[in-house]
């Protein structure tokens, strides 16, 4: 086995036996980039000089008996709107090719300054985090690792993509309305979205505040549990992170779920679930069934309305947060300075911004604007306390809930970008868990027949991670599917 083929955990315990060196670890991932980025294109800025510089200084402190932290060195791939000092961060959008941050996010701070990971690079995505499928990056798509005709998913499609074809051992996304979990069930790998408030979004290059969470995505559920600890708690930076207890989530995943109720949304099962897919989730909740779970069927009945809900919440807020890229306080201006300020103002915004961010602040303007504003916005987040209540009530029934990540596996590049609403419409079960601030995280659970990785979903309630990495953790070493890794040819 190679080194960038082994589980996070597993490489920690190695180097605090001094088996092995960081710096090997670290030339590990820097050869197998070497070997697959080009087909790829996971990555949009490496740092592999700084990478081998702190990994020589981690083992040089192992070497004195100095104390590592958590991390010891691992390499972390960044999605590429986590603010990193000094760094370029540019949300993979032309207005913002030249930005360098003069600030770390408070999750970088933890990761790296207090736990030791090592940065390797940014990760590419869709512009602003608008998509499902890494096509709207100013640098061009990412590629699947299980079919590189495929989309990896997005928006945090380059991170999944990092992970899953072993160029980086951690990785961190966002998810405002499935970023996250959506390329970790396309690519095979596992990613979760914390509750809201559970994480610090300071550093984080906001597309929608009231939906967007940083969140880990990685090889297994174990490491997946020990960056959400990591990165985990309230911050005085962040008035939206919220003060309340982070659990020790690498010991509760290994509690029993004997009599744990799982609730079986009907709604998520309904029309337009590939049938495969519906299969492999329902096959993975009768083996939680034979681990001791109970299954419960509830419903939510609201779901109907979650896509034209998210949408308009996203975009307007969308609308919002983009004002501010105008050239003169954020932003690469126009080289064409014809005209007064506002000819100047829209010349930088038309050519700064990507076709899917232009039409997403154009819809979320109208939204906003006079006259509808009563009709469309503040409907929807009457919609959205709907919802709510709906997942509350469910989880009056059980514990956690169930269902497919994805309504399909992985499609074509290419297959649905002239067609926004029918990618729209695969945030179906992803957006609503946005909408109701809950957490929740996707892993394996089997392929189709054509070796696509399907994802099984669970939805915890508000600070409830404990409970979904447990039952998360109990399926995937009864599945043991989560080593195998793509061949990338």
């Amino acid at each position: 086995m190679k080194l960038y083929e082994y589980m996070g955990f597993e490489l920690i315990e190695k180097i605090r036996k001094k088996e092995i060196k960081i710096e090997e670890i670290i030339n590990s991932c820097f050869n197998r980039i070497n070997e697959v980025e080009s087909k790829l294109h996971s990555f949009v800025k490496l740092n592999r000089e700084n990478a081998l510089k702190q990994a020589k200084l981690f083992d040089s402190f192992l070497g004195k008996k100095k104390k590592l932290g958590r991390l010891s060195g691992l390499p972390l791939a960044n999605k590429d709107l986590i603010c990193i000092k000094d760094f370029p961060t540019t949300c993979c959008s032309k207005i913002l090719e030249s930005y360098i941050p003069p600030y770390n996010a408070t999750v970088i701070n933890k990761l790296i300054d207090q736990e030791n990971a090592v940065h390797v690079g940014n990760t590419n995505m869709d512009e602003f985090a608008m998509g499902g499928t890494t096509e709207n990056s100013c640098y061009g798509p990412t590629h699947n690792p299980w079919d590189l005709e495929r989309v990896p998913g997005g928006s945090s499609g380059g991170s999944a993509s990092a992970i899953a074809s072993g160029q980086a051992i951690f990785a961190l996304g966002s998810d405002t309305g499935g970023s996250i979990r959506c390329p970790a069930s396309y690519c095979g790998v596992v990613g979760l979205k914390p509750t809201y408030g559970r994480v610090s979004r300071y550093g984080l290059i906001a597309f929608a505040n009231s939906l967007d969470q940083i969140g880990p995505i990685t090889k297994c559920v174990y490491d997946c549990a020990l960056l959400l600890e990591v990165i985990s708690g309230k911050d005085n930076y962040d008035s939206t992170s919220v003060n309340v207890q982070v659990d020790n989530y690498t010991e509760e995943i290994k509690k029993s779920i004997q009599e744990k109720v799982i609730g079986i949304p009907k709604e998520f099962f309904s029309e337009g679930i590939d049938n495969v897919v519906k299969k492999e989730v329902m096959k993975s909740i009768e083996k939680l069934e034979e681990l001791g779970a109970r299954t419960t069927e509830v419903t939510i009945p609201h779901l109907e309305y979650a896509i034209a809900t998210y949408y308009l919440i996203c975009m307007s807020e969308a609308s919002s947060n983009l004002a501010r890229y105008d050239g003169l306080r954020y932003g690469k201006t126009s080289q064409n300075q014809e005209g007064d300020i506002y000819d100047v103002f829209s010349r930088t915004r038309s050519d700064g911004f990507g076709r899917e961010v232009k039409r997403r602040i154009i819809l979320g303007t109208y939204a906003l604007s006079a006259g509808y504003y009563d009709m469309y916005y503040i409907k929807a987040l009457k919609v959205r306390a709907l919802m709510k209540e709906d997942f509350q009530k469910a989880f009056d029934q059980c514990d956690i809930l169930a269902s497919p990540t994805m309504p399909s596996t992985a499609f074509k590049i290419g297959e649905k970008i002239d067609d926004p609403l029918k990618m729209y419409m695969d945030d179906i079960l992803t957006c609503p868990i946005n909408l109701a601030g809950l957490p929740a995280i996707s892993i394996p659970c089997g392929f189709n027949n054509e070796n696509l990785p399907i994802g099984i979903q669970f939805i915890g309630n508000y600070f409830e991670e404990k409970v979904i990495l447990n039952i998360a953790y109990k399926l995937e070493q009864e599945l043991n599917i989560f080593r195998k890794m793509a061949t990338i040819k």
